[in-house]
């Protein structure tokens, strides 16, 4: 009977004893109490983002082929050619290109002819056994030196290709050339934003470091297997964290031609082996990969040739605008001269192209803009978008696909391009928007272009009445109408504006 009595007593007090345990804490709070939409994935990680904010940035092919004359060298140049009329200068390459608005560089440092342009422990094909101006120079010390002074984001195209190695194709050569130029160079500087590496590799052909004609596979499959990819990347983001691997390291694409645009349709989804469709991206896919326009300055090849010429400023300003104004990035492509710097005509020209730039994308209209939906219980007012800050944006309630942004220049103005950007860290939401203009807000008119307004991703530009090409003609008007008419999700934009 006591231990009746005795279990008894301990059921009635289970329930007090829980109701202790169960107790609400007040001091917590309720998860996403800001109402923050979620991500509709793939989303960019952070230095794919930088990377993006970049924009815009030059390309210098400089190299052995500057005094050869060629474009792909095979391997067996002598060092001595490699000679330079004047120590190479960085400097100059890179204060031009922030004349024309650029905000970084690559700079070539061993193309397929595998010559490096650092006197390395990996190869004697460098230019430790250069002449003249050209030995023992250091291009990438002196570059990344010269961007770091300049306050420019920088970094190197390293060939996965090489024809003068005799271990190319075998697991030697990744062990013994490619991987460890590559941590050559990212001990240039840690805050390196991008590693170019480009696809061209392998095929039948004369290799000069064998001194035979061999043939070795060229498929995406043989370059990922050639250059043991997954362990490069791991390896340089540990001493580049914030370093984009481009191409064949899979973290940004080839727009799929050289030719200074990506497609009016433009989704930074895309499979990292398929070069079909890159001018467009894939919807939908599961990889966060944009698209890198590459495009030259000059009339010749990638690298100086004697006679060529440079693209007018207007001609220059449409890359610009089919690339960066594409949701693409646009690296440009400015080839130094023997001496070591670029010719007076490359520099000029691009002063030229960044008061271009500067005169008809430089100052922003907008005055309020005003929103028909807006997402509830967070900070997600219309006015965001016009605040200057990236880090701020408008949304709507989930399930509201469709809205009006409504944008107030405070008088009539001749209007000319409506730039808008998503958030992207949210993923890429618009897949289809129409401008309208007004001068009293009562009386809408749909603005024509010959771009079709579907997606918008980290940045987009429009031209209102007009092509991508010249000065567009534009409309005179007070107020500029933004219609969503279709997202993957609520639509999230950080910024619009209006020139």
């Amino acid at each position: 009977m006591k231990r009746y009595f005795m279990t008894l007593s301990i059921l009635l007090l289970l329930p007090v004893m829980g109701w202790g345990q169960l107790s609400i804490d007040e001091t917590q709070t309720i998860a996403n109490s800001s109402n923050q939409p979620a991500p509709v994935h793939p989303v960019p990680s952070e230095r794919q983002i930088a990377w993006n904010e970049t924009e815009f940035y030059a390309f210098f092919h400089y190299g052995m082929n500057t005094y050869t004359g060629q474009e792909w060298g095979d391997g067996s140049e002598s060092e001595s050619t490699f000679a330079p009329t004047k120590t190479p200068n960085p400097e100059q390459w890179l204060t031009a290109a922030k004349a024309a608005g650029m905000k970084g560089g690559i700079a070539v440092v061993k193309h397929h002819d595998g010559f490096c342009l650092w006197p390395t422990a990996t190869t004697e094909h460098s230019t430790a056994k250069a002449s003249g101006y050209g030995k023992d120079v250091n291009i990438p010390q002196l570059f990344s030196t010269a961007a770091q002074k300049l306050g420019m984001k920088y970094g190197f195209y390293i060939s996965p290709w090489d024809r003068n190695s005799s271990y190319y194709g075998t697991q030697e050569y990744i062990e013994k050339v490619f991987i460890p130029q590559c941590e050559e160079l990212a001990g240039y500087g840690s805050d390196q934003f991008e590693m170019w590496f480009d696809g061209a590799n392998g095929g039948s052909g004369y290799y000069g470091g064998k001194n035979t004609t061999i043939s070795i596979g060229s498929t995406y499959t043989d370059r990922v297997m050639y250059y043991d990819v997954a362990n490069l990347r791991n390896r340089i983001h540990q001493l580049a964290p914030n370093c984009v691997m481009w191409g064949v390291g899979g973290e940004a694409r080839w727009i799929g031609n050289e030719d200074g645009y990506a497609g009016t349709t433009n989704w930074s989804t895309d499979s990292r082996n398929d070069e079909n469709n890159n001018e467009q991206g894939t919807e939908d896919y599961w990889l966060w990969n944009p698209g890198e326009v590459d495009a030259k300055a000059t009339s010749g090849g990638w690298f100086w040739h004697q006679g060529e010429s440079v693209s007018t400023a207007e001609q220059l300003f449409t890359f610009y605008m089919q690339s960066v104004g594409r949701n693409a990035t646009l690296i440009l492509n400015l080839p130094p001269d023997k001496s070591g710097e670029l010719p007076s005509a490359t520099v000029s020209r691009m002063t030229e192209l960044g008061n271009l730039i500067k005169n008809r994308l430089g100052t922003d209209l907008s005055q309020s803009v005003t929103a028909s939906a807006t997402r509830s219980g967070g900070s997600f007012s219309a006015q965001n978008l016009v605040d200057g800050d990236k880090d701020t944006y408008w949304a709507t309630d989930d399930g509201v696909t469709t809205a009006t942004l409504t944008i107030d220049l405070g008088q009539s103005r001749t209007v000319r391009y409506v730039m808008l950007q998503e958030y992207i860290r949210l993923g890429q939401r618009v897949q289809g928007f129409s401008i309208q203009y007004s001068i009293d807000g009562n009386s809408w008119k749909t603005a024509s272009s010959q771009e079709a307004m579907t997606t918008i991703g980290y940045k987009r530009i429009i031209p209102l009445n007009g092509s991508m090409s010249g000065l567009a003609s534009g409309y005179t008007a007070r107020y500029i109408r933004v219609n969503i008419t279709k997202s993957k999700a609520c639509p999230v934009l950080h910024t619009v504006a209006v020139y």
